[in-house]
């Protein structure tokens, strides 16, 4: 069952570049680092969901990616009490569960954070393949690193590939 009483549909989108490194962003107001995620819209497949919020939070765009791989099942978390803003609040959801999804950039692009109408980052790095495991929140950890594994063949193969 893909929907689940409780849990917010979202997608999660690691980018990695020419040299192996991935796309890590910086959240504005607090000290957390993560990759980019959001939301699926009612109707919206969870790759179009992706690729929508690729453009949204950091400006790059669908023909400017290819698809590497995804995962097979889905992931969830839980949000601390604490940390859940308002919109979570209103729908009762205590947290998320995510499909990830692994692109690579085809060329150089600008990453920026113009088109995102939350505003959600200020800052971004590459990173090597398991740093973001040291740079995120804890309740986001253990998913990260279930994702990580799962996708780390593909990965090898694509950066193998070039």
């Amino acid at each position: 069952m893909i929907n689940e009483p409780g849990y917010r549909l979202n997608v999660g989108i690691i980018v990695i570049n020419d040299n192996g490194k991935l796309l890590l962003c910086k959240r504005k107001k607090i000290d957390s680092w993560q990759f980019p995620q959001g939301g699926i819209d009612f109707g919206e497949s969870p790759i179009k969901a992706a690729k929508r919020e690729l453009y949204e939070e950091v400006g790059i765009k669908k023909k400017d990616v290819k698809l590497i791989s995804s995962t097979d099942k889905w992931f969830k978390y839980d949000v601390p009490h604490e940390k859940r803003k308002n919109h979570f609040l209103k729908k009762r959801f205590r947290g998320q569960k995510q499909k990830w999804f692994m692109f690579k950039l085809m060329h150089d692009v600008k990453i920026h954070f113009e088109n995102d109408p939350d505003n959600e980052f200020i800052d971004f790095q590459w990173v090597p393949y398991w740093y973001p495991l040291y740079a995120i929140v804890e309740f986001k950890r253990e998913v990260y690193r279930l994702v990580l594994n799962e996708l780390k063949d593909n990965f090898c193969t694509e950066m193998n590939n070039d």
